[in-house]
């Protein structure tokens, strides 16, 4: 090693301490995620560009087996920030447990056939099965049946027959030609797009169809009240971390290249629709429109009923955060 390549190392390594010494210093936001979740990819860039500590906090992340645990980390005080959908957050204020959401992600799913199907409009689905990933309350699957409902009479449910299970499962039945169409997870639906299927209705269009906003996002950061009360520069720090990494993988291919790895894309056609997905789901920034919102939460609440909203048959206040 030369000693210029010396010197650069000594400055590396004293520049990391002085970030970690930093770090030392900055309050501390314990997240509570999936370990196999998406979300991961933006985590791992936010710490990655230091987005976290150049906006005030030190991100600490807690790896989970299932979403159900990262809730009751959340709950128990064991972690301050979990990713969950607004629904949730809905059904648990109107529960009296004040969460809030800070959007995250838009990337909702669809439904999709093989590019060999033959299968041209949902009437050609009749009588055939369809895979649904995430259960007969999946709101994907729930904003489809009332898209067939009102645009072509069609009793989806009825007049198809489901095979719920876990997303891989779903994803190699509907590659397999084993279920006729297929409701994923967006990014499953992703890779299947990348293997010979395509949309036959996408989710965004349905909900446009029935009066709803497809800009509302879905997914989001969720705190609590008295966390982000006690804290609001971390909260507002988080928001703007998650904005810069958000820009950042929308606008600089390279910043793909770490995560790659994490992505289990199997080659440059799945990790290039995962990619395409992403910056899809990416939300434009502008306040979620709460009357939207509310008539999305009473279509769930008509289709789902209470196990699927709880007592938030309307859109309780306080659901979505607003910073300065």
């Amino acid at each position: 090693m030369t000693n210029l390549n010396r010197l650069a190392a000594a400055v590396a390594a004293l520049v990391a301490l002085a970030g970690a010494v930093f770090a030392q210093d900055l309050p501390q936001l314990r997240a509570a995620l999936l370990k196999t979740g998406t979300v991961n990819w933006e985590i791992a860039t936010i710490k990655a560009n230091g987005f976290d500590t150049a906006n005030g906090f030190d991100l600490l992340v807690q790896d989970y087996a299932d979403n159900a645990a990262t809730r009751i980390a959340l709950e128990g005080g064991e972690a301050d920030v979990v990713v969950a959908d607004w629904i949730w957050v809905a059904m648990m204020r109107a529960e009296g447990k004040d969460f809030v959401f800070l959007p995250y992600s838009r990337a909702v799913g669809s439904l999709v056939v093989r590019d060999d199907s033959g299968i041209a409009s949902l009437s050609d689905l009749k009588g055939k099965k369809i895979g649904v990933a995430g259960g007969p309350l999946d709101k994907s699957w729930l904003i489809l049946r009332a898209y067939a409902e009102k645009q072509h009479g069609m009793n989806l449910a009825a007049e198809t027959e489901q095979v719920f299970g876990a997303p891989p499962l779903i994803f190699k039945a509907g590659l397999d030609g084993e279920t006729a169409g297929a409701v994923n997870f967006w990014h499953f639906l992703a890779k299947m797009k990348a293997k010979g299927m395509h949309d036959l209705v996408t989710v965004t269009e349905a909900a446009t169809a029935l009066g709803l906003d497809p800009d509302t996002p879905l997914l989001g950061y969720v705190l609590k009240d008295d966390y982000v009360a006690a804290h609001p520069e971390v909260a507002q720090g988080l928001a703007r971390a998650s904005a810069a990494a958000k820009e950042k993988l929308r606008t600089d291919d390279t910043a793909w290249d770490a995560i790659r790895p994490m992505m289990n894309a199997e080659d440059d056609a799945e990790f290039a629709a995962l990619v395409e997905g992403y910056r899809a789901g990416i939300p434009s920034g502008a306040p979620v429109d709460e009357a939207a919102a509310d008539r999305f939460l009473r279509l769930m609440a008509e289709l789902g009923g209470e196990e699927l909203v709880g007592k938030a048959t309307t859109l309780p206040a306080g659901v979505f955060l607003k910073l300065d």
